[in-house]
């Protein structure tokens, strides 16, 4: 039983190096990826494990990246697994993603594997019913993308723009908004990949526009609808009914994978059975499966938090009091200026965003200046054409004659571009942007920071084609991320989208995902413990930040990112920067791999600190304790900036958001509840009087149980 015991012990270290992406070097050589999985893999142990070795997480999770490769076979390893634990290679063939890549040789494996066993075979039977409904939607997709395979990406914006301008802005916009339109989100996600498709397939001179170019495709596929002529070109109506469906079918596709191959793959809350020839769901747990929309609630009501932050903010200032542009335009120029202090509010104190950003060029621009001018484009859009459009749009009844009146009137009202997409030379832009970079320092506005922040919210779409075609490594920009789109020395930008996105989720997300490697991270990352370590230190508690340990025997436990101490009670947190997701895959990774580690390096962590807390007088002493004092309570959290997998347990440790956090440290909860009614049909009076969480007064106990009760989002 020891040699079963020591042998479990050896495999699960082996498969967490395995995950960590060790060993990095052998010698002087770097180690890849498809020389350290050839070397785990071929390992002879694997195939000999008893069922105990693969119960953990751990040696499913390493089981799961088996199955999502295609070079290294181990047939005799994954047939004793189908042998002593069917189960977790069910779990595992449901993490590795094999339900959409089932022409890998590895699905060849399961179905040998299933001649044998029941449990394979029945899985096997899911897995192509599965199948089957990818390749149909995905066939769809091609069948319309072959339609327009004629279109440049600019006449594939000009039909996007068409639809967005008939079908959704009388949704989503003035008095008949549907808010809860099912489809929201969904289809700007379907023209994303539509987008992304077509730049993976077009030539480099297709994505490098100039004005007889352009005028060529607006004269055959724009000009035809808004300005129909007997001796003009026909409307290419085939072309705009080919984009429509393939619109749904993408739709169609994209709801497929984001709700049924997902959920099957990462939502374990739930099962799939087999009736025949169709699925159904089972949900196996009600608390977790109800998770990924309470986190949604939350989002909303942080939403609410962050805009009556702005509101202060901007009273306090001294903002309220001052006219902002001109008379006519100063009411939306103040809630541009809201909104712009709302996303920056939460990026410097979530994610430790400094004053200023740099863009792919190493330009720097004040990071208010470039949020504020990204909400008066958004200010500009809605006024002059989403608003111009509706009410042409009462007037005519007509979706194709109302964009043509806009048209006309922009020609009539200055020669202004009001097309359902517009577009400028870069210089052109700059030039009407140094107005809104106007601060006392500037009176007159900086061209040079008028020009960086065209350039922070540019998707350069010859390099996006470049990157795509060859299949190089790197993030690729959703339109909401850079919604200003460089096509050569054109820039194009769609007042549809910018009109209607959440900018706050643009602007966290450009410097968060697209720009996790910025030379700025490592600093944005420090910039938050400090913040955080000055929040608890008005709590009364003493703070330490990066105190790093003493070598232990087993290895060094690594730097610790808070430590802090009161009333007896002491705290380590692990802090964790990231961005916002949005698919359930991207949580699952997320929870996998860095709220796994963080599980872990936690663990090593604590045992440091309790440990130093003895035998080291200093640290005891910076955190205002006795050392080896015996009444000490440790406890270690992680603290994440972002919400997914809110208090659940990694490493037996409580994983919570670093809003909710701060929200407990504010004592100001109340913000989350709307509580005048901006943002609801309640009235202010409707509402509860804020309640502190502390009613008998701050202590660490009851900062600990408002923490592990989610006692902020009571309601929520």
């Amino acid at each position: 039983m020891q040699i079963d015991a020591d042998l479990v012990a050896a495999a699960e270290h082996t498969a967490t190096a395995y995950l960590d992406g060790k060993p990095v070097h052998q010698g002087q050589h770097k180690v890849t990826r498809a020389q350290r999985q050839a070397a785990f893999w071929s390992s002879s142990y694997l195939s000999n494990l008893p069922a105990a070795a693969w119960q953990s997480q751990t040696m499913m999770l390493a089981l799961a990246q088996y199955l999502g490769q295609e070079r290294v076979s181990n047939m005799k390893m994954l047939a004793n697994v189908a042998s002593v634990a069917p189960e977790v290679l069910i779990c595992a063939v449901r993490c590795s993603g094999l339900v959409l890549t089932q022409h890998s040789p590895r699905r060849t494996e399961l179905d040998l594997l299933a001649a044998d066993n029941p449990l394979i075979a029945e899985l096997c039977k899911v897995l192509d019913i599965f199948d089957l409904a990818h390749r149909q939607r995905t066939s769809a997709v091609f069948m319309w993308q072959s339609q327009l395979a004629e279109l440049s990406p600019l006449e594939l914006l000009i039909y996007a723009s068409l639809h967005a301008f008939e079908h959704w802005i009388p949704k989503r916009f003035g008095a008949a908004a549907q808010s809860d339109d099912a489809n929201d989100g969904a289809d700007w996600d379907a023209v994303n990949d539509i987008l992304l498709w077509k730049l993976s397939a077009c030539t480099d001179e297709a994505t490098r526009l100039t004005e007889s170019v352009i005028g060529q495709s607006l004269a055959k596929h724009l000009s035809p609808f808004l300005f129909p002529s007997p001796a003009g070109q026909p409307a290419r109506r085939d072309l705009r009914e080919a984009f429509a469906n393939l619109l749904a079918a993408q739709m169609e596709l994209n709801s497929f994978v984001a709700q049924s191959a997902n959920a099957f793959s990462y939502d374990h809350s739930i099962e799939f059975v087999r009736l025949g020839e169709r699925l159904e769901i089972n949900v196996l747990d009600v608390a977790s499966c109800a998770a990924w929309h309470r986190n949604g609630r939350k989002l909303a009501a942080l939403h609410n938090y962050w805009h009556y932050r702005a509101v202060d903010a901007f009273v306090d200032s001294g903002m309220a009091t001052r006219q902002i542009g001109s008379t006519a335009n100063h009411a939306l120029n103040q809630v541009a200026y809201i909104k712009a202090l709302r996303t920056q509010l939460q990026l410097t104190e979530v994610y430790g965003v400094s004053d200023t950003v740099t863009t792919d060029a190493g330009d720097t621009v004040p990071l208010f200046q470039a949020l504020l001018s990204l909400e008066l484009m958004n200010v500009h859009f809605q006024r002059d054409f989403l608003e111009a459009y509706m009410q042409h749009l009462r007037t005519t009844g007509n979706w194709a004659m109302a964009l043509s009146v806009m048209a006309m009137n922009g020609l009539r009202d200055g020669n202004q571009i009001r097309f359902p997409l517009t577009w400028s030379s870069r210089d052109s832009k700059v030039s009407n942007m140094v107005g809104w970079t106007v601060t006392p320092e500037f009176p007159k506005g900086n061209p040079r920071y008028a020009a960086a922040i065209v350039d922070f919210w540019t998707s350069d779409w010859s390099k996006l084609a470049a990157q795509l075609q060859g299949d190089a490594p790197g993030q690729t920009p959703e339109l909401l991320e850079r919604p200003i789109l460089k096509m050569g020395q054109t820039l194009v930008q769609l007042p549809w989208m910018v009109s209607l996105q959440n900018n706050s989720t643009a602007a966290i997300n450009n410097l968060r995902r697209l720009g996790a490697r910025r030379n700025e991270a490592r600093a944005e990352t420090q910039r938050i413990e400090t913040q955080l370590g000055a929040k608890l230190e008005k709590r009364g508690f003493k703070v330490v930040l990066n105190w790093s340990p003493p070598v232990a025997p087993d290895g060094n436990a690594g730097e610790v990112d808070v430590i802090c101490a009161r009333d007896g009670t002491v705290l380590v947190l692990e802090v964790k920067s990231t961005y916002l997701r949005r698919s359930q895959q991207d949580a699952w990774q997320h929870e996998t791999t860095t709220l796994r580690n963080a599980g872990r390096q936690l663990q090593r962590k604590v045992a440091a600190v309790q440990q130093a807390l003895i035998d080291q007088p200093e640290l005891a002493k910076r955190l205002g304790l006795e050392t080896g004092a015996s009444a000490i309570t440790v406890c270690g959290w992680i603290v994440d900036t972002s919400i997914e997998c809110d208090h659940q347990r990694f490493g037996g440790f409580l994983k919570v958001s670093l809003e909710e956090l701060l929200i407990a440290l504010n004592d100001n909860r109340h913000l989350l509840h709307d509580p005048e009614g901006l943002f609801s049909q309640s009235a202010p009076g409707d509402r509860a009087e804020p309640q502190s969480l502390y009613p008998q007064g701050f202590n660490a106990q009851r900062l600990n149980e408002v923490v592990e009760s989610q006692a902020v989002w009571d309601d929520v």
